[in-house]
């Protein structure tokens, strides 16, 4: 399989927001409790998390999580989460019909996210709550002293003020599943009051609107319509979610369902504008991608087990094991995010511990990495700075999500302080090597200074406690610089991260 690529220095599609690479953590089966704290595990620091899981989250270089939910959220009341512990209610969660012990709060994952070098993205219950709800979070998180919520914050050891600057006005608030669902436009007219009361406190702050729960809700597009119209001045972001699966084995058909989310991002892209124009604004709302992932190996299983459950505490809940095929999805996804990053500024892979994510840990034992995070972790440690346009030419293929779908994905960013050019490349044909001729247009005296890769694998290997390296990368050979391109060879179904020196 031939492919000609052209990389050229000056086709920009724009700067890279670090935040596209962030993440969430929802009180939800086992994400918090037995995920991220762990009291009187061996791994245990002194406030009760673990560090075997810190450390995990650490080389992600993860730039903000979402937090507390999620459908959580929308039915939660974060006073129940500060003051002393032994005093703190047990409360049911409807959301996953579970006990939430309250046992960690807004202060205990302020430390967390200290320690994991993470910007927190506060979300607000505008299920059951409200605009009261709004005025007394941002308070209590972000005002210096001298008033109640402050002050109480400071009694509670807190003498300094978080200062977080995201806020997220309640989570699908369109899902018939969501506690306190509403109607369009009630749900934005109520947005459009806690942004106002959010930029009240300080108008640097960024408020994020529920756009649809999925782009195949009976509501979607019309739904961003009618709640951007009532509240577009106020907001900065509006949010995407979108989960991914193949039921039916169909590689070539799953990996089609990236060029499906590139069309969800510019559908929600022509709202905004149309928005925009109607209301002759003159701020930009960009896109909060705040929940994707691949979901959907037990999903039906434990779904059902949700609706029957009485009441656990912390259960295993959504716990996927990720294999190589959804590593190679994920690696796809994320490069239509790098390629879209001129709307999309804020992305969170959903979720990060335990609950369908990228790190796993059992209760009491090891924790690993599963095969999902590499890619994350590349394109978070390495895909910063400026996105870069790349011609592909080469062969493609049909499949019932989208037609003309390239065997070839590619995606560039540039980093010019640091002086270097990263490329994530996946080749999705299922049995054809890749000849690949890229032009590097620009960046002349380009060297090759690394070049990992994920190959050969079953589609269906995973990791686990016992082969916690089993899908993992390895240092890549057969590519070089030669002639002002990249020349090589590129095994089916592989993925490659290429750094090249362009100082």
């Amino acid at each position: 399989m031939k492919i000609r690529a052209n990389l050229h220095r000056e086709f920009r599609i724009g700067s890279i927001d670090p935040r596209l690479y962030s993440a969430f953590l929802e009180h939800m089966g086992r994400a918090i409790y037995s995920g991220i704290y762990e009291p009187g595990h061996s791994q245990a620091d002194e406030h009760g998390f673990r560090r075997d899981v810190l450390e995990l989250v650490r080389d992600l270089k993860i730039p903000a999580v979402r937090y507390p939910g999620g459908n959580f959220v929308s039915a939660y009341d974060w006073q129940d989460g500060i003051g002393p512990k032994d005093a703190r209610p047990v409360r049911l969660d409807l959301a996953w019909r579970s006990k939430e012990s309250n046992q960690v709060g807004i202060n205990e994952f302020a430390i967390w996210a200290e320690k994991a070098g993470i910007d927190m993205m506060l979300a607000i219950n505008l299920g059951t709550r409200g605009l009261q709800e709004a005025r007394e979070f941002v308070e209590y998180v972000n005002h210096p002293g001298g008033t109640a919520w402050s002050d109480l914050r400071r009694s509670h050891g807190v003498e300094e003020p978080y200062n977080v600057r995201m806020w997220c006005l309640g989570n699908e608030m369109d899902g018939p599943w969501q506690t306190g669902q509403k109607p369009a436009s009630e749900y934005g007219r109520l947005a459009n009051q806690a942004a106002k009361a959010v930029k009240g406190m300080d108008k640097t702050l960024e408020t994020i609107v529920c756009g649809s729960s999925n782009d195949q809700m009976p509501t979607y597009p019309e739904w961003e319509r009618q709640v951007l119209e009532e509240c577009y001045e106020n907001v900065d972001f509006i949010s995407l979610h979108k989960y991914f699966g193949n039921s039916s084995r169909d590689t070539l058909n799953y990996f089609g369902k990236i060029e499906e989310t590139g069309r969800y991002i510019q559908a929600i892209g022509g709202v905004i504008d149309y928005v925009k124009a109607k209301k002759r604004a003159k701020n930009d709302v960009h896109i909060c991608f705040d929940e994707w992932n691949v979901w959907y190996h037990i999903r039906e299983k434990d779904m059902e087990n949700v609706r029957k459950w009485d009441w656990p505490e912390a259960p295993a809940l959504l716990e996927e094991d990720y294999n190589f095929e959804d590593a190679l999805f994920v690696a796809g996804l994320i490069n239509e995010f790098i390629r879209r990053s001129d709307r999309v500024k804020i992305a969170c892979i959903a979720q990060l511990v335990n609950v369908i994510a990228p790190i796993r840990a059992e209760r009491g034992g090891p924790a690993w990495r599963q095969t999902i995070y590499y890619p994350y972790q590349f394109a978070s440690l390495y895909g910063r700075g400026e996105a870069l346009r790349v011609a592909v030419d080469g062969p493609t293929y049909d499949c019932r999500v989208a037609d003309d779908v390239s065997f070839m994905d590619i995606a560039a960013t540039h980093d010019s302080a640091a002086g270097t050019v990263s490329l994530f490349i996946l080749n999705r044909h299922l049995t054809d090597t890749a000849d690949i001729d890229m032009t590097l247009t620009g960046f002349a005296g380009a060297r090759l200074i690394d070049h990992r890769v994920m190959q050969g694998h079953d589609l269906r290997a995973v990791n686990g406690p016992d082969r916690p390296d089993a899908v993992s990368p390895q240092p890549g050979s057969g590519l070089g610089v030669e002639d002002g391109a990249l020349k090589g060879k590129l095994a089916p179904l592989s993925y490659h991260l290429v750094r090249l020196d362009v100082s």
